[in-house]
């Protein structure tokens, strides 16, 4: 069984920075593509950003493309979200998901397979 760990959270300021991490751990790693969705309070889930198996192909949507940046080490099999410019809009709980889906980028909740916890972010001005 496929289980996954958020970690690095946290209240940060406007403008500021925070990485996410998503330790995986239960199947082979490189046979999942990843993503980070995001749902603030009274909100519904939102995607964020995912990448493929390899890491040579990633997606983010357009409320986070250029401030946000998802990667991963399949040796440490972990996912990250690096986080910059943050406003209090993306103030929300952040979930990793692992989908197996192979012949394109997943990028809707209904992709995912396997979901973390969730880590809060917190963003204050």
């Amino acid at each position: 069984q496929v289980q996954l760990v958020e970690s690095g959270g946290g209240l940060v300021q406007t403008g500021g920075s925070l990485r996410l991490s998503c330790k995986f751990s239960g199947r082979a790693f490189s046979d999942y593509a990843m993503g980070w969705f995001r749902q603030a309070p009274g909100k519904e889930r939102e995607f964020v950003a995912s990448i493929t198996q390899s890491g040579g192909s990633a997606h983010a949507s357009d409320p986070v493309k250029g401030r946000f940046t998802i990667s991963r080490d399949n040796v440490k099999n972990m996912v990250y979200l690096q986080m910059n410019s943050l406003k209090s809009e993306d103030t929300a709980v952040y979930y990793c998901a692992a989908s197996v889906i192979m012949s394109s980028i997943p990028s809707v909740g209904a992709d995912f397979r396997f979901w973390g916890q969730g880590t809060q972010v917190t963003v204050s001005s």
